[in-house]
């Protein structure tokens, strides 16, 4: 993993590749979850603060309703926060996730894309669409604004697929 930027990833930036593990305690890196079939597809990459809170549930949920939507238009979704990959299954299970989860316990990843807290206290929620070509394109950062993350995230997957 590179070391952290002097700034937050922003629009345009290419997108630091990371590994961390998933729900299941295996080692993913982000290069090869961008991989379909073996071409690079979109991701929407969202960090949020933790498992089985009221915003990220909500939140969460509202991927998992749209989830067929981004597969349809060829976008991977993939979450990420400080919880263990234990805490991951059990949310992924509860929660009837069909996406990854990955655990970033030691804040490295949040670090390196520069989430800052919100409010000063909780890691931050902040949403990036990455775009086939590794191409930051979308930095959406909203806290209270979970299911708005979703929908912003799902409309440029769509434009994307039609540039």
């Amino acid at each position: 993993m590179s070391s952290p930027k002097d700034r937050p990833v922003a629009v345009g930036d290419a997108a630091p590749d990371f590994t961390l593990p998933d729900q299941t305690g295996t080692a993913r890196r982000f290069a090869d979850l961008r991989l379909n079939n073996g071409a690079m597809r979109p991701v929407v990459l969202y960090f949020y603060p933790g498992n089985f809170t009221p915003i990220c549930t909500k939140e969460a949920c509202a991927f998992r309703d749209s989830y067929a939507d981004f597969v349809d238009a060829g976008a991977a979704v993939i979450g990420v926060s400080g919880d263990s990959p234990e805490s991951h299954a059990r949310f992924a299970s509860t929660m009837g996730l069909g996406f990854t989860l990955l655990s970033d316990s030691s804040g490295d990843t949040r670090r390196l894309y520069g989430v800052a807290k919100s409010f000063g206290l909780l890691a931050g929620r902040v949403t990036y669409v990455i775009d086939s070509s590794g191409l930051v394109r979308m930095v959406y950062n909203a806290p209270m604004r979970a299911a708005a993350h979703v929908r912003n995230a799902l409309e440029l997957v769509r434009k994307l697929g039609t540039e």
